[in-house]
């Protein structure tokens, strides 16, 4: 019988552990790989899904979330209502423009926090675009509205999905300026008769009104508490309260008899809507108004989007906000209403209400859904005063007196362009679009005559041993028969030309200059264009026999200029790589 010395049963059990260690290693192996996987498939889903970066619900979470909501819905619900008014569209539309856009923007935004539905100057816009088209409130004037909604947000959709949000620095702050005023008047204009009860036009006013007593206690009455509350009571829902109280009131005393109401809202949620292919007349009659929607829409979310971020510490993402803001309208049609847009005034509410996530507008469109399936019939007695009203209190914080003085004493050319603006929008009223296009036109023609005249000036060496305008300042040139000159600007296709001008020019006035300096530092670009310029003044200058000294040159260009051999050798060319080195070669600064 053989015998194995040394080895036990349990001997032989602990060699086999190994095994059973490596099979767990590559376990463990494998879950990582996995992790790491799943984790890289969730974080490019992310980029178009941001909502799955929210932090998961708990109960403490929406408490504070459905907290901030209602602070928001208070304001939202009598809101959209009026708005709706304003861009001609059914009452109940406005309702449709609150609850599934506000899902759908919030989902694939960055900027959780925004209060995405009907907003005063995309209404006002909506409104004046379908002038003559059609008959506010028919479903031709419907069909034409969801229309801008689905224009206006493909062209978001498309921007922000191209990464091209850099095209709404299109739209300067002037020009949005002039146009947000000159809105605000035409939207306060618009709701007067409905706010004092005026029979017929608003230039009865001024000749022989007549008004509606019992009309016009509720507007201005409502007006005035609207105003009071902002100022006096801020946290308290005064809109609700006071729309509350005129229903109340209209019922009991049988208004609707003698004056308007809301009337009937159909109750229940927004059916999917088509709106019909249009004609190409009227279809081309609408991409100049769903541009300029898209165009404010997107300055409107850029403003609240901006604030949210700083307050957060993290980089705005433009593109993703475009996109979400795309989204919101792409809903909006086909849910049978209008363009919707961020409201500033709500967002501020939001973030001052204490909203931390997404979730609030999740819980923010909980609330407009009970609204819809529960509220509307208590809304029928509420006089359109009062709807007026809202919208009367809500633009008139846009109007700022002070804004063209101080713009004007800022900076005249941008101030025109603001009052340009304006003027350009009240003149073209009810087509107001046009009043943004006129002013960024303007604003595009301003900017190209700064780029086609670049801030050129000749330099001298400043006591304090910086350069400066040598005539600005009154300062010696830098050396005998020397002119020394800076662009302050790009050398391409644009400025090249005023390059070349100045140093041909300055030499036909004095011509015993032999040195020729650029303090090329403020250059940091240059094009095909800007290379063969310059290749054309260093052989003009060569060929007057002046020597070209260039100081500080950037990298880029510099690379540049040396693939088109334009910076070979030469007597007659001098490179310094400060502008130190340069003074000192001048004799003006010891080495």
């Amino acid at each position: 019988m053989r015998r194995t010395l040394g080895r036990t049963p349990q001997a032989d059990t602990a060699v086999q552990h190994p095994a059973p260690r490596r099979t767990t290693q590559r376990a463990t192996a494998r879950d990582r790989e996995s992790s790491a996987l799943s984790s890289g498939v969730m974080s490019k889903l992310s980029r178009w899904l941001p909502f799955l970066r929210w932090p998961r619900p708990d109960a403490a979470l929406l408490r504070g979330e459905f907290t901030a909501a209602l602070t928001v819905v208070v304001v939202m619900i009598p809101q959209s209502v009026a708005y709706a008014g304003l861009a001609g569209m059914p009452l109940i539309t406005g309702l449709y423009a609150a609850f599934l856009p506000m899902l759908a923007a919030v989902l694939f935004s960055q900027s959780t926090r925004l209060s995405v539905g009907p907003a005063a100057l995309s209404c006002v816009l909506v409104g004046a675009s379908l002038v003559g088209l059609a008959e506010p409130g028919s479903p031709q004037w419907v069909a034409l509205a969801v229309w801008l909604a689905l224009i206006s947000g493909a062209m978001q959709l498309a921007v922000g999905a191209s990464g091209s949000a850099w095209l709404l620095n299109l739209v300067s702050s002037p020009v949005l300026a002039g146009f947000t005023q000159a809105a605000a008047l035409l939207i306060i204009a618009s709701q007067l008769p409905a706010l004092i009860g005026l029979k017929g036009a608003l230039a009865h006013v001024l000749t022989a009104p007549t008004l509606n007593a019992e009309t016009l206690g509720y507007g201005l009455t409502s007006l005035a508490l609207f105003e009071a509350g902002k100022r006096l009571l801020p946290r308290v829902p005064v809109v609700l309260l006071v729309l509350a109280a005129a229903a109340v009131l209209s019922a009991l005393t049988g208004y609707a008899t003698r004056g308007a109401v809301i009337g009937d809202l159909p109750a229940g949620l927004p059916a999917p809507y088509w709106p019909g292919l249009p004609q190409w007349g009227q279809f081309a009659a609408l991409i100049a108004p769903a541009t300029v929607i898209a165009l404010v829409s997107s300055l409107e979310m850029a403003s609240s989007a901006k604030i949210e971020n700083q307050r957060e510490g993290r980089r705005w993402d433009a593109n993703q906000d475009l996109i979400g803001q795309g989204v919101a309208k792409l809903v909006s049609g086909f849910s049978g209403s209008f363009p919707t847009s961020a409201s500033f005034s709500r967002s501020a509410i939001t973030l001052q209400a204490g909203a931390r996530t997404g979730w609030s507008a999740v819980c923010a469109a909980l609330v407009v859904l009970a609204a819809l399936l529960l509220l509307m019939p208590a809304l029928y007695h509420v006089p359109s005063a009062v709807l007026a009203a809202i919208v009367v209190s809500a633009v008139l914080g846009l109007i700022k007196p002070r804004l063209f003085p101080s713009l004007w004493k800022l900076q005249r050319v941008e101030a025109g362009i603001a009052i340009a603006t304006f003027a350009a929008t009240l003149l073209s009223a009810p087509h107001i679009y046009w009043g943004v296009l006129a002013g960024v036109l303007l604003g595009l023609a301003h900017f190209l005559y700064h780029r086609l005249h670049p801030r050129i000036i000749e330099v001298g060496l400043h006591p304090d041993g910086s350069l400066r305008d040598r005539h600005l300042w009154k300062l010696a040139p830098i050396a005998p028969q020397t002119y020394a000159l800076r662009m302050d600007d790009e050398l391409d296709f644009a400025s090249a030309s005023a390059l070349e001008r100045a140093i041909v020019e300055h030499l036909a006035q004095h011509p015993q200059v032999r040195h020729v300096c650029l303090f090329a530092q403020p250059i940091n670009r240059i094009d095909a264009t800007g290379v063969e310029v310059f290749g054309q003044l260093r052989r003009y200058l060569e060929s007057r026999g002046v020597t070209l000294h260039i100081s500080g040159i950037k990298l880029p260009v510099e690379r540049l200029l040396q693939r088109a051999g334009a910076l070979d050798d030469s007597p007659m060319l001098r490179l310094y790589r400060t502008d130190l080195e340069a003074l000192v070669a001048f004799g003006r600064h010891s080495a």
